[in-house]
């Protein structure tokens, strides 16, 4: 049985306000044609399907035309989709019975019984062959919250020994149906104890004080654990079968050299024969220009001696991201930036500018005490020096007094 391991698509993610739905859609399409091509038996979608809890209709609309699309192209094809952090479980199984019908199977929820059981069939998805035979039990446990979680009466953190309770409940269910020759599969949405993050890009979960969660809460009869939340692709405490798959698009100007990926998964019976990456085609490029901060001059000439193909359709046009290396207040920073690259087909996403540090410089940590006393002028002069390097000039402090004046806003 081959199964495909994606997670994290961020459906309605905007790069610094730029809409992304293009890349979306060219991810979308590949990832059908790529199931075409490898045969899959299975999908798996770890999670995080979209970028917040209240998806645009644009959003919703890519996902449920790509399951429509691809039971069309694909009628054999079992989906499984779990909730992540960033999706809203209510919102994700709503159209559940009708994407069933379809071969897609949506967990959002950990449902409890009026006896406050939680429901473990629920969690448990059984993946068919094309003949319909069961060929592994694949257990979808969505992100978890404290309530999610068994309540077990050990010593140590309740939450994460609550999470390591309940993929063992689901792990045992799944044994006792479980056949000769039939794998079992784990999908989860988390951080796993060393996990590497992508930086910018992730919204970090620390839910009662667990910041990860350890790779022995998988059963070692556990063929393969599909995960998701972390952006990078990775294998967790150096197992092969332990893996994030990672987003396949960029969600920061951090992955601009980081290729992105979905894994294919070789079942042989019960185990997980082979794990082979996949890479995903970038549809849009991001560019670092520099790729180190440089002061101003040499930025505005790298910019000025940028070569792009003129011929790209809008939707195709770079991201860029300009490092400038600061020796203090530059007021027509982006004035001459936009300058720079005024006529070429590339999008101005972000401006970083970085300040020349002093060896020694270190700023004096405030009391609580302290801190309750600063007022929001005292806030920006601090600020400016931490930035600068130098007292705020009168001209700003004015401007900012004037921004902070009442004047006649509504809550005046």
């Amino acid at each position: 049985m081959r199964l495909l391991h994606t997670s994290d698509w961020h459906l309605g993610q905007t790069l610094h306000n730029y809409d992304r739905t293009y890349e979306h859609q060219c991810f979308l399409d590949w990832l059908l044609d790529t199931i075409v091509s490898e045969e899959a038996d299975a999908l798996l979608i770890a999670g995080d399907i979209f970028d917040n809890a209240n998806p645009s209709s644009a959003a919703q609309r890519q996902l449920y035309s790509f399951l429509q699309r691809a039971k069309a192209r694909t009628p054999y094809l079992q989906i499984v989709v779990i909730a992540g952090n960033h999706d809203s479980p209510g919102r994700l199984e709503a159209p559940g019975p009708l994407l069933e019908a379809h071969g897609t199977t949506v967990i959002g929820n950990v449902v409890r019984g009026r006896d406050g059981v939680i429901d473990l069939e629920r969690l448990l998805v059984p993946l068919r062959d094309r003949d319909g035979t069961i060929k592994a039990w694949c257990l979808g446990i969505p992100f978890l919250r404290p309530g999610d979680v068994p309540r077990v009466e050990v010593e140590g953190d309740a939450y994460l020994n609550g999470i390591a309770a309940l993929y063992r409940q689901a792990f045992e269910l799944a044994r006792s149906r479980r056949e000769a020759g039939q794998a079992i599969l784990a999908m989860g949405h988390c951080h796993m104890v060393d996990g590497q993050s992508s930086q910018d890009s992730e919204r970090r979960i620390v839910i009662g004080g667990t910041e990860a969660l350890p790779a022995s809460m998988f059963d070692p009869e556990i063929a393969y654990a599909a995960l998701g939340h972390l952006h990078l692709a990775q294998r967790v405490g150096k197992k092969e079968h332990l893996r994030y798959c990672g987003s396949p698009l960029p969600l920061s100007f951090a992955e601009v050299g980081y290729q992105h990926q979905v894994l294919r998964i070789d079942l042989d019976g019960a185990v997980a024969r082979e794990v082979t990456t996949i890479h995903v085609p970038r549809a849009v490029e991001m560019l670092r220009v520099p790729a180190k901060p440089a002061p101003l001059a040499e930025v505005l000439a790298a910019l000025e001696s940028l070569e792009l193909d003129p011929d790209l359709p809008p939707a195709c046009h770079p991201y860029l991201e300009v490092r400038v290396l600061l020796d203090g207040p530059e007021p027509g920073l982006r004035a001459q930036v936009e300058a720079a690259i005024a006529g070429k087909p590339v999008r101005l996403a972000k401006i970083e500018p970085t300040r020349k540090t002093v060896a020694g410089e270190a700023a004096e940590a405030l009391t609580l005490d302290q801190l309750a006393q600063l007022q929001p002028d005292d806030i920006f002069k601090r600020l400016w020096q931490q930035r600068y390097g130098e007292d705020a000039p009168d001209d700003q402090l004015s401007a900012f007094s004037e921004l902070m004046m009442p004047g006649d806003r509504e809550d005046a």
